[in-house]
């Protein structure tokens, strides 16, 4: 290809793989319903978006590391407090149960549906093992069932994508060597693979926490540090053993996440955009590959395959994972109403197929096509009929709203404790170390990172942040930081009031909606709260007693109403008011 034309063509990509997920954003669907079928028609109209034409053998690495990015960022989101107990035991069984089942039940269904050789069949049954963040996360956003099922599906889709691709790897030199080594030795063979990522991502997480910590990198070039860390690891770790990349990736991620020695975002913005990226790049370049007369023959099959994949086997690892656990039925039935296929599986399907084809084994040629179809019916099936399901099986969340608070005062912290005792998910940030203690103290969930590149900025969005209370003493910080949030999240943002006649910079003259009207400005609701001046709540049928100030409204559906400068707002049945109530001891002289 010319260079115009490699230029054309990767510019092509791009703008539809962004433009697919504007699209699918627009009509309310996940973006792989959109992404693959139009990859597919690009691919069929014009040979420019072919990465084998673009790119070359460069292609199956590229995807390599920018799935190893996607994992990373995975990691990211996942914390240990909600890996204990039964949650921990049906991750595990999901992990290892999933896997052996799925593996040979795909396995045994593409030889008799599909009509491949045992060594075609076995590579398929490995490809289809995996599921992945990328299309369980966004699945689970929309839905939102309770915590509990949303940490348990989401660990498991981060980990069983590096375990899938391992084992693809090792079916994959087994098919090609035609070789037929007993169980113990691939068995052996993957737990080296593991360890080998273990290993890497320890290394990694070691080089990290030396170039954040001990030279002080400051963002954004800590972002790209942890790019190039993720990247040149996972390269390594390829290069050494085949995909192990990916488990050192994920291993990063939850290290970096998790451990008290960093004190990052958890889902950094760049990389939130970055991984979007790769993901519609992704979808499209591989879907452009196939082609439509492979697709003969294989579409029925296909179909039947995922049937069975669907409405059989998922429900029978669930079955096995969660026996003799404290999970409901609901929350059982809707584990086995949960595994879509994603990126991971096409990449892995990409990579292997040609190689397989080129060396003469028998039905090879449909795997690719036969991932292609199993990839847009998991996910069509799951993404239309997952929020009925949790619905009919009772496992929805309530729409709660998430606030979040900025300031670390103690009347700050007591208004989080009682926002959290009317039931919201309260989330916290504070700059200051002493108030960051506070906050860890009372138990509330504290926002890691700087606070307008991580704790409020787009970042949070992706967190569910409904509004953001801007509560800390600098009422110039409070009005800038709410001129820069609005429109950055989908909620609104509101700030404390400052004094009277203040002269401060901005405060007086910019910023969101100021809270607790005119009378309860920041130095009046501080000097009521050192004068004993509790924070409580009580039912709204109650009223507001005589002393107390009306701060919010805790909505029967969960939502926050606050008291501004419009006025409060209008009280409804099922309501709970958070008050400040009188003061209990005089003023000081």
């Amino acid at each position: 290809m010319t260079t115009d034309q490699i230029l054309l063509g990767l510019g092509l990509i791009a703008v539809l793989a962004v433009g697919s997920q504007v699209l699918a954003r627009w009509l309310r669907i996940p973006a792989l319903i959109v992404l693959l079928p139009v990859g597919f028609t690009a691919g069929v109209l014009t040979d420019d978006i072919d990465p084998d034409n673009l790119l070359g053998p460069a292609f199956s690495p590229l995807v390599s590391l920018s799935v190893a990015l996607i994992l990373y960022d995975a990691g990211l989101g996942l914390d240990l407090k909600h890996l204990q107990g039964h949650n921990r035991r049906v991750v595990v069984r999901l992990l290892l149960l999933g896997t052996v089942v799925t593996f040979f039940s795909a396995a045994l269904l593409a030889a008799g549906l599909l009509g491949m050789s045992a060594r075609a069949a076995l590579m398929l049954g490995a490809i289809l093992v995996v599921s992945g963040p990328t299309v369980v996360g966004p699945l689970l956003g929309f839905v939102r069932p309770v915590e509990r099922l949303q940490w348990i599906l989401t660990w498991e889709g981060s980990l069983i994508d590096p375990i899938g691709a391992i084992l693809g790897a090792l079916v994959f030199h087994s098919v090609v060597a035609s070789t037929h080594p007993v169980f113990g030795e691939r068995i052996g063979e993957l737990l080296l693979s593991v360890v080998a990522g273990l290993a890497g991502g320890l290394v990694g997480t070691v080089v990290l926490w030396l170039l954040l910590n001990r030279f002080r990198i400051p963002e954004p070039l800590g972002t790209s540090v942890q790019l190039a860390t993720v990247i040149g690891t996972a390269a390594v770790c390829d290069v050494l053993r085949d995909d192990t990349g990916l488990i050192a990736a994920v291993a990063m991620g939850v290290a970096v996440a998790n451990l008290p020695a960093f004190d990052v975002p958890s889902r950094n913005p760049f990389f939130e955009t970055l991984v979007q990226l790769i993901i519609g790049l992704l979808f499209i370049s591989i879907s452009a590959t196939i082609d439509p007369d492979s697709l003969k023959g294989v579409v029925l099959p296909s179909l039947g395959l995922v049937a069975v994949l669907v409405l059989v086997v998922r429900p029978l690892v669930a079955a096995l994972a969660t026996v003799r656990t404290d999970l409901g039925r609901g929350e059982r039935g809707f584990v086995g109403w949960m595994a879509p296929r994603g990126i991971v599986a096409a990449a892995t399907a990409s990579t292997f197929s040609t190689a397989l084809v080129q060396k003469g084994i028998a039905g090879a040629s449909k795997i690719l096509p036969a991932t292609f179809l199993v990839i847009v019916a998991t996910v069509a099936v799951y993404g239309f009929t997952s929020v009925p399901a949790a619905r009919l099986l009772g496992v929805r969340r309530r729409a709660r709203s998430r606030p979040l608070l900025v300031g670390g005062a103690h009347w700050v912290v007591e208004l989080g404790r009682a926002l959290r005792s009317a039931g919201l998910d309260v989330l916290m940030w504070a700059g200051h170390e002493p108030e960051r203690e506070l906050i860890r103290q009372s138990d509330l969930e504290l926002a890691p990172g700087e606070l307008l590149a991580a704790a409020t900025g787009q970042g949070a969005e992706l967190e569910g942040i409904t509004a953001v209370l801007l509560l800390t003493d600098e009422d110039d910080f409070n009005a800038l930081a709410s001129t820069i949030l609005q429109g950055s999240i989908e909620g609104p943002v509101f700030r404390l009031g400052p004094p009277h006649g203040s002269h401060g910079v901005v405060a007086p003259y910019t910023g969101g909606e100021i809270l607790f009207g005119t009378s309860l400005t920041r130095p009046a609701l501080a000097r009521r709260y050192a004068q004993g001046a509790p924070v409580v709540t009580r039912p709204g049928a109650e009223g507001v007693p005589a002393g107390h100030d009306l701060l919010f409204l805790v909505r029967a559906d969960g939502s926050l109403a606050p008291v501004t400068e419009g006025g409060p707002p209008e009280k409804r049945a099922g309501d709970v008011l958070v008050l400040l109530g009188p003061d209990r001891r005089p003023a000081p002289d």
